[in-house]
């Protein structure tokens, strides 16, 4: 049974039928429907009259459309798919060619809603201009216009005949056309291509017979250095899958990666490009293996670390990044483990950087820091504890209290950052016997007026609750410092202690 609010939304919405200028009855409608609990229209469902809310967004004024735009969705959203298309179809191709662009942004979501529906997804590929103006829309000036077309058009593709359609009919001609524009618009194809590829293997082998992909592998080894620049992004997410992988091995993309890295010493135009290369290995070394990885391309390590070792600080930032993402599984760890004292130089020059550098990239350098040591309790053998003792020892000669002035300065970046390395180390037993060896430590990690903002509150919370949570502690930190640690966890991130005052009679 519908709610009073929904019968109340609803007539509004059909007193809006023959009504010339109904600004006042849109906003009462538009206000009825944004106040509806999510899911209430659904209940009342499946079919509501608002045919006349597309003729008022055709001819109206920006308020008008806007308003148009907030209740169409809300019951559009509420409709089945099927009947959407079969009944609205006509209407959402019209938004296409609307002059405002979000008009156009709410037809093509409800396009890529509709394609979910396996039954209404026919009555899509049925109606060809539709879609073909969807493919125009990647063209689109503003580019949420433009991103919305590739998320409907990736969702269309997820079936085989959205696949069929629009990699080897009549559209992929559309698809080429709309690529010729110009370079940008010729990257966002190229965008939408590798979402494609990335589902499956079968749909990469739609995207390599469709030409797209070969061209943007032919665009990323060539010789204009600001488009490999952008085409190595698009190549490193088609690497995060296995098919992807296997491809770009097999057309020998990884190698022509690596050879570009080795040639990059003598191009004077190298950082345009070496920074997205660089991030490209470390992205294949976590997905598949660092240790194969760093062995079979020796160019990326030897790289990664003359980045880490020099003074240019965008470099620098991405070498830091690198090392953390690689750093991040126990292989990894133990591959940077492998550079021994060069490795060890990198991190002392680490807990400078976070100590002195610019705030953005003391960040990272924090980050990256958080990544390399932390450790899950079933990692931790006596080598591997060991060996992130020795690592963060490398920071400086005072590692605990490096940190912590970087965790008590007022900037909420830097303290959160020098609070998640605290929580990287906190179920580690060296770092709880080292911050209880610290004076004030426990008192600083239980104390809630240094967390002044929400995100410090919550890094905060991490930390105890990682402590209080460590088989470890209880014996290390000692009853009373555990059970204070123990008392915050449960009082929750968010605690404020009550105050009590008592009026006494007579007082002043």
């Amino acid at each position: 049974m519908a709610t009073p609010g929904v019968e109340a939304a609803l007539e509004l919405l059909r007193r809006l039928s023959g009504l010339r200028e109904p600004t006042e009855e849109l906003r009462d409608l538009r206000v009825a429907v944004q106040a509806l609990a999510p899911g209430a229209l659904r209940e009342r469902g499946p079919v509501f009259p608002v045919e006349g809310l597309f003729v008022l967004m055709a001819r109206g004024d920006s308020e008008q459309i806007s308003s148009c735009i907030v209740i169409l969705e809300r019951f559009l959203q509420a409709m089945d798919p099927l009947y959407v298309i079969r009944n609205f179809g006509e209407q959402l191709q019209k938004g296409l060619f609307h002059q405002h662009d979000s008009v156009k942004i709410l037809t093509i979501s409800q396009v890529g809603r509709i394609v979910e529906d396996s039954d209404a997804v026919k009555e899509i590929l049925n109606t060809p201009e539709l879609l073909r103006q969807i493919i125009y829309c990647i063209a689109a000036e503003k580019i949420s216009v433009a991103k919305e077309a590739i998320k409907s058009l990736s969702r269309i593709a997820q079936s085989p005949e959205g696949l069929e359609a629009l990699l080897a009919g009549n559209l992929l001609v559309d698809l080429k056309n709309v690529m010729a524009k110009s370079d940008v618009i010729r990257y966002r194809v190229y965008e939408l291509v590798v979402n494609i590829a990335s589902v499956s293997a079968d749909s990469l082998n739609y995207c390599v017979n469709s030409g797209l992909l070969s061209q943007l592998i032919g665009e990323l080894t060539g010789n204009d250095v600001l488009v490999r620049a952008t085409c190595v992004e698009m190549v490193t997410s088609l690497a995060h899958t296995h098919h992807g992988r296997q491809y770009l091995a097999q057309q020998g993309v990884i190698d022509k990666i690596s050879n570009i890295i080795i040639g990059a010493d003598s191009d004077p135009f190298s950082s345009f490009y070496l920074p997205g290369f660089v991030k490209f290995f470390g992205n294949l070394a976590i997905v598949d293996s660092p240790d194969q990885i760093c062995e079979q391309y020796p160019i990326f390590m030897k790289k990664v670390f003359s980045m880490a070792e020099g003074h240019d600080q965008t470099m620098y930032g991405v070498a830091v990044d690198t090392l953390g993402i690689l750093g991040s599984t126990v292989e990894g760890k133990l591959v940077l483990q492998k550079m021994g004292r060069r490795f060890h130089h990198v991190l002392n020059q680490m807990g400078c950087q976070a100590k002195s550098a610019p705030t953005e990239l003391r960040v990272r350098c924090l980050d990256a820091l958080a990544s390399l040591l932390y450790l899950l309790p079933d990692q931790q053998t006596e080598d591997l504890l060991r060996m992130t003792e020795s690592w963060f020892s490398c920071l400086s000669s005072q590692p605990l209290e490096l940190i912590r002035s970087i965790s008590t300065q007022p900037f909420p970046d830097l303290h959160c950052g020098a609070l998640r390395v605290f929580t990287a180390i906190a179920n580690q037993p060296w770092a709880q016997r080292m911050m209880v060896a610290s004076p004030g430590f426990v008192e600083y990690v239980v104390d809630r007026s240094v967390d002044p903002d929400k995100s410090s509150k919550e890094a905060k919370y991490e930390l105890v609750k990682t402590l209080a949570s460590s088989k470890t502690s209880a014996e290390i930190f000692g009853n009373q410092h555990f059970l204070k640690l123990r008392g915050y966890m449960h009082e929750g991130p968010y605690y404020v202690k009550a105050i009590s005052t008592t009026a006494v009679e007579g007082a002043d």
